[in-house]
């Protein structure tokens, strides 16, 4: 008897290791959500449902997503790391997600050891504009009349701490200018307040500030992003418009709870790359003002901590607390 007992427990253990590596063979088992942690409409939201879309069609079983916003993205975020780690509730992060490692101290997650990174999905850009009333047309230009009325000079946001704020801190903090942020309820109401004249300066979305722009209502001045975007050629970007150095890229990437078995994780990656690949999902991601990105799990891993750095050398040197 105690024979058996010996040979039947490393059999056990030979059973329950050999279960997670076949797990994909079984796997979507019911439908998959993406927590998108942002209100319905917005860039991400609209990413989040088109690659729903696409891996529905690549998994054979329903994606959806699931919007659930709320405390700058980390109670969506909760929600997936308390989740069942089998691959059927995953989120799409974002920029906010790396943000906020540094924004909030005190965090019920770690976004680098209770996630195992899927694929980056795709990158966003900014443009910087000013009412057309402000006497410049290029970006060393607002510099200089930037420094010649230190802390006179305003730029409008969509709130603290958001993708637009971390871009004029980073902008203050490499051109060595003082512009005074004003944080409004959400992104339009910013860009209404530099059409109206309200403040001097945006960052926004391109798909937000590019309608305006072609209309003469706004006068762009050069883009966040360390190429130039398809949608708007013409326009510089920031760093080669004579700030070394400068480069802000949002983002949005799939990540999964970190006990996630590899295999799901590897063809969770295969089809996210495959569908993001696609020329129509390329060119609507154009639409709604991103590019569509893919990536190795090891790739956003490195990318994702990246991130976190820039942001917490931003974040602390600009003094930004959470609201």
């Amino acid at each position: 008897m105690s024979t058996c007992r010996f040979y039947l427990v490393p059999l056990a253990l030979l059973i329950s290791l050999a279960v997670p590596l076949h797990a994909a063979e079984f796997y979507p088992s019911k439908p998959i959500r993406i927590v998108v942690p942002f209100s319905p409409g917005g860039t991400n939201d609209i990413a989040g449902r088109l690659l729903a879309e696409k891996l529905t069609a690549a998994l054979g079983q329903t994606v959806f997503v699931e919007n659930r916003a709320g405390a700058s993205t980390n109670i969506g975020t909760e929600f997936v790391v308390r989740s069942a780690p089998d691959g059927h509730t995953l989120l799409l992060g974002s920029t906010s997600s790396a943000a906020n490692v540094t924004l909030y101290p005190r965090l019920p997650f770690d976004l680098r050891q209770d996630f195992a990174p899927v694929s980056l999905v795709a990158t966003t850009s900014q443009v910087l504009f000013v009412h057309p009333s402000v006497p410049v047309r290029s970006v060393q230009e607002f510099i200089r009349l930037a420094k010649s009325r230190p802390g006179e000079l305003t730029y409008a946001s969509g709130g603290i701490a958001g993708p637009p704020h971390l871009a004029g801190a980073l902008f203050n903090s490499l051109a060595g200018v003082e512009l005074v942020h004003i944080p409004y309820k959400g992104g339009a109401d910013a860009v209404t307040s530099v059409m109206s004249g309200q403040t001097s300066a945006s960052f926004a979305g391109t798909a937000s500030a590019l309608p305006q722009i072609l209309v003469g209502r706004l006068r762009a001045l050069g883009v966040t992003t360390a190429k130039r975007v398809a949608a708007a050629p013409e326009i510089p970007t920031i760093a080669e418009a004579g700030v070394a150095g400068y480069e802000m890229s949002g983002w949005m990437a799939l990540l999964a709870p970190a006990a996630t078995p590899r295999d799901i994780v590897a063809r969770l990656n295969r089809v996210t790359v495959a569908a993001l690949a696609m020329p129509d999902v390329r060119q609507r991601f154009m639409n709604s003002g991103a590019e569509a990105e893919g990536s190795t799990p090891p790739q956003l891993e490195s990318f994702i901590g990246k991130e976190i750095e820039k942001y917490a050398r931003i974040i602390q040197e600009a003094k930004i607390r959470a609201e």
